[in-house]
């Protein structure tokens, strides 16, 4: 039967991975893997982590299963973590999930189960996992207006305008802080205004967040998601503890569900199961107890607090410095929105052409909608993308 399979599309990620590992060049920069990588382009290990690792190497005692949704005590972590008091415990549903990419998937299952015709609206642009596991699923989509190429802003206006189209039973697909690739994030208030239409729409949001702590603290980032959660009646978010963490190869993450009353979550709860128990069975839970040995230890989540917020100034510097080399370049302040970004993303505005030309006179590596992986630069290599996006006239 597999002669009658067809050839599937490549990943454009993993082309450019292995692009960049075949240049023989010594100055070679990778901006497009988003993986936070430190100084020596090195992924770390956090403190904290390697520290619960150590502890639960010496009391673990049985690797039997988990429950089907996971441990009980990380799903009250992370909720607790992304969530605080915003909603009332009763009307949460959760599951761990294998990362946040298993979230998303189960969310899009659980959206169909609630209603088979529901229409899923994305940002332009969105992650193309996103749209991927969609069509997938057999999903129609909806792509609203989200960033500005021109100003390197979103575009909230046309965003707003978008979003009133939505309507009762459709789930919405928003990022969480410094999730949307392009690097502009909503502020406060247009959170608020996102909260004032879905409410007069009747649909149902989805929030992808990954980067909790990464863009202005990690309470700061959760604002928006806390936000939809005491405003509106029903949610989901999707989160993953690869980045803030720095798990990824942990695969951990969770969906949790907002529902309008408790006895609608009871509901949820047992739905969350059940497509847990379709598609993986137990999840996975070296991560998540490692993340849940974190939260609910006060030395520990310290340490780990105190490393998140190094790795995020350690980005925002990073973007001051590029922001402030192309001034003085280019002797204006058109990329001045790279350092009002955040987070470990920026959509620098090039055509595919002017990214093909970076790569090819100064190794620099980037998707072809001119994506940059902050988080890949360093003190020796800001210079040499900034001399890049001048000489490639971006």
């Amino acid at each position: 039967m597999f002669e009658h399979l067809n050839q599937q599309p490549a990943d454009k990620i993993l082309e450019l991975m292995q692009l960049f590992r075949d240049d023989p060049r010594d100055n070679k920069v990778d901006l497009g893997v988003g993986v936070y990588k430190d100084a020596d382009g090195h992924t770390p290990v956090m403190r904290a982590i390697k520290a619960a690792e150590k502890q639960l190497w010496e009391a673990e005692t049985t690797k039997s299963y988990v429950g089907i949704l996971g441990d009980g005590a990380f799903n009250s972590a992370m909720r607790t973590l992304i969530l605080a008091d915003s909603v009332a415990g009763d009307r949460l549903a959760s599951a761990a999930t294998p990362g946040g990419t298993g979230a998303c998937r189960q969310a899009f299952e659980l959206a169909r189960f609630a209603n088979p015709g529901v229409t899923v609206h994305v940002s332009a642009p969105t992650w193309p996992n996103h749209v991927s596991i969609l069509k997938y699923l057999g999903l129609p989509t909806v792509e609203y207006r989200y960033f500005d190429n021109a100003t390197r802003a979103v575009d909230f206006d046309a965003m707003a305008e978008d979003l009133k189209r939505a309507k009762k039973g459709d789930l919405v697909l928003l990022h969480g802080c410094c999730h949307n690739p392009t690097g502009a994030n909503l502020t406060a208030d247009q959170w608020g205004t996102v909260a004032d239409i879905l409410a007069e729409t009747g649909a149902t949001p989805m929030i992808d967040i990954a980067y909790q702590g990464f863009g202005d603290g990690l309470e700061e980032d959760a604002l928006g998601t806390r936000l939809l959660a005491s405003r509106l009646p029903e949610l989901l978010i999707a989160a993953s503890c690869s980045k803030n963490f720095g798990v990824y190869r942990e695969r951990t993450g969770i969906l949790i569900a907002v529902s309008e009353t408790p006895a609608a979550s009871k509901i949820t709860q047992a739905n969350l199961g059940f497509l847990n128990r379709q598609n993986f069975s137990f999840p996975p839970d070296h991560g998540a107890r490692l993340v849940q040995m974190i939260l609910d230890d006060d030395a520990l989540r310290t340490d780990w607090r105190a490393e998140l917020e190094e790795v995020r100034l350690g980005m925002l510097k990073l973007r001051e410095d590029l922001a402030a080399e192309l001034r003085q370049r280019t002797n204006s302040d058109r990329f001045d929105f790279i350092k009002d970004h955040r987070g470990m993303f920026s959509r620098l505005g090039a055509t595919p052409e002017q990214v093909m030309a970076m790569r090819e006179s100064h190794g620099i590596y980037m998707v072809g909608d001119s994506r940059i992986n902050v988080a890949g630069l360093n003190a020796r290599t800001v210079p040499i993308l900034a001399e890049a996006i001048v000489a490639a006239g971006v």
